[in-house]
This record gives C-alpha cells, structure tokens and sequence, in this order.
C-alpha cells in the first residue's frame, strides 16, 4: 500500500525557498567580497579553525577576525537553506522530474565551494584559488536558479521557442558571459584588494588584462543588442524581455565597471561589480533558458473498443 505525504509541500512554498537559496548565494557573495575589500582575508589565519586553538575568533583577532569568521558563519545559513529545499522538494506532490538533482546539486556545492574558501586561507590567498572560490559560487548560483526555473513546470520534453540559429546565440551569448566572468577574477587577482596587506598578485598587468576584460564585455553587450532584435524579429516576445533586462544589467554593470577603474578601485564600487557579476550571470541564464519551454507529455488517446459484430439471427425452433 502506498504511504501519503503527511506534509506536502506546494509549489508556490517550494519556488519561494528555492528563491532564497538564490538570493542566500548571491549574498555571501557580496559578504566574501566584504571580507577580501577589508583586508580581512586572513582574519582568521588557519581553517577550518579560526585560529590553532579556536573554531571562533578571538577579542585578540580585532575587527578582521570578526569579519572573517562572521563570513564562515554565513555558509552555515546558506547550507540550511540548501537543506530546506532538498527537504522540501522530497515532501512536493506531484514529485515532478530533475528537482532533486538539481537541489542535491546546490546542497553539496556549499560544503565544495566552503573547502575551497578553506583552501584561500591555507595558501595565504592565493589570487588563483580566490578567483576560484569566486567562480564556484557561480556554479552553485547557476544551479540554484536552474532549480527555480524547473519547480511548477509539468514534466515533459523541452521545447524550442525560436528558431535554432537563435539558440545558438543565446548559447554563445552565455559562453562570452561566463567567459568574461574568469577573465573579471584574473583582473581582480592583479589589483590591490588581495584580502591581506601580504597576499601576493597573479603578475598579469593590470591595464593590459583589464582591456581584455573590457573587450569582453564589449563583445557581450553586442551580442545582447542582437539577441534583442533578433528575438523580436521572430515575435519571441518572452526571450525578447529577457534579453532587455540582460542588455539593461550588463550596461550597469559596465558603468560600475568604468567608474571603479578610473577612480582607483574604490571597495564599496568593486563591492556592487561584484553583485552585478551575479545579476549578470542570473540574467544571461534566464535569456537561454527563454529560448525553449518545457511542456507536459502528451496523452495518447484511449483505443477505441472494437465494435461488437452483429451476429446472425438463430432460426426459430420448429
């Protein structure tokens, strides 16, 4: 006999918590950015202890150690969040295809994306490894939204809702845009905010790999202004407002981008350029994600039942 869920959840509980976990990962983020802008990135100098004797910071640690391990912290709320939605999703009725991958995905991408954060600390941050730290954020963000997106969809085949020339641009669209995304931490890994007065640079000029950052992007808001035109060429309205809202972050994101490089790398400027990476990321997926569209599985009619043949009447006994 089969077991009812004495708890179900709903889609409309289970898209908000899956947006949490959104918004969770963008946030600690914004809060590692904090602690590399402060120079609180060996605030706490060993890891997974704060300190040799310690899992906290101490009084002796100031300000930087607070920082740092109020960070640390930060991935235990995001991980609960992760949690919550795997939990959830297991409790959702219909259980609908690919979530729990996806959610399982997000779970242990905290955990993967912590070590690695561990790892910055025990190679004195290491620009490579902080650029790497960087970008696994973006995968878990990436994963959480593909999550978000698959929650409330009916469980079928995927769709195209534009010709395939188009999805092949919006595919190379998101291939410049995570590219210009590792070259942005190759640009920061030659600047001055290393996370400590002591941490060392990747040695690439800053000038010469900041314009081919700047090149780009460049190449990224001229694919966007395509996409846009082309979208709306083909009566693509829902990808053409997709890729507007890319075009709109990417232009801010751009602005920010100037402004700090020429007024000196102010950190609360590198700050919002780091949270506008993420709106970049999360608007160049939902572009590609609009360029196709999950629809239920059509039902086969039901076999009409063969008509009864009339049989041949039975002569009348004599």
């Amino acid at each position: 006999m089969k077991r009812s869920v004495r708890f179900p959840v709903s889609a409309t509980l289970l898209r908000r918590l899956a947006y949490a976990s959104i918004v969770a990962n963008v946030a600690i983020v914004v809060t590692g950015g904090a602690v590399r802008l402060t120079a609180s990135g060996l605030g706490c100098p060993t890891w997974p202890r704060c300190t040799d004797d310690s899992y906290h910071a101490t009084p002796e640690m100031g300000v930087h150690g607070v920082i740092e391990y109020g960070n640390r912290l930060l991935t235990f709320a995001v991980g609960a969040i992760a949690l919550a939605v795997v939990v959830a999703v297991l409790l959702h009725r219909p259980r609908r295809q690919g979530l729990l991958p996806l959610a399982v995905a997000v779970l242990f991408g905290i955990p993967a994306q912590a070590v690695i954060g561990g790892i910055t600390v025990l190679t004195n941050l290491n620009p490579w490894v902080v650029g790497l730290h960087f970008l696994a954020s973006m995968v878990v963000i990436a994963a959480a939204y593909a999550l978000w997106r698959r929650i409330g969809k009916p469980d079928g085949p995927t769709l195209p809702t534009v010709p395939a020339p188009l999805r092949a641009l919006a595919l190379l669209t998101t291939v410049v845009s995570a590219a210009v995304l590792v070259v942005g931490t190759w640009v920061t890994g030659s600047g001055p905010h290393a996370g400590d007065h002591g941490a060392a640079r990747n040695g690439l000029d800053p000038e010469a790999i900041s314009q081919v950052h700047a090149d780009g992007v460049f190449l990224l808001v001229g694919l966007s202004v395509a996409l846009v035109f082309a979208f709306r060429a083909v009566g693509a309205r829902r990808a053409e407002r997709a890729a507007v809202m890319l075009l709109a972050v990417e232009l801010g994101q751009g602005v920010i981008g100037f402004v700090q490089y020429f007024t000196h790398l102010p950190a609360v400027l590198v700050g919002a350029h780091m949270l506008g990476s993420c709106l970049v990321l999360l608007a160049t997926l939902a572009v590609l994600s609009s360029t196709r569209e999950r629809r239920p599985t059509p039902v086969a009619p039901a076999a009409a039942a063969p008509e009864a043949t009339p049989s041949a009447p039975v002569p009348a006994a004599a």
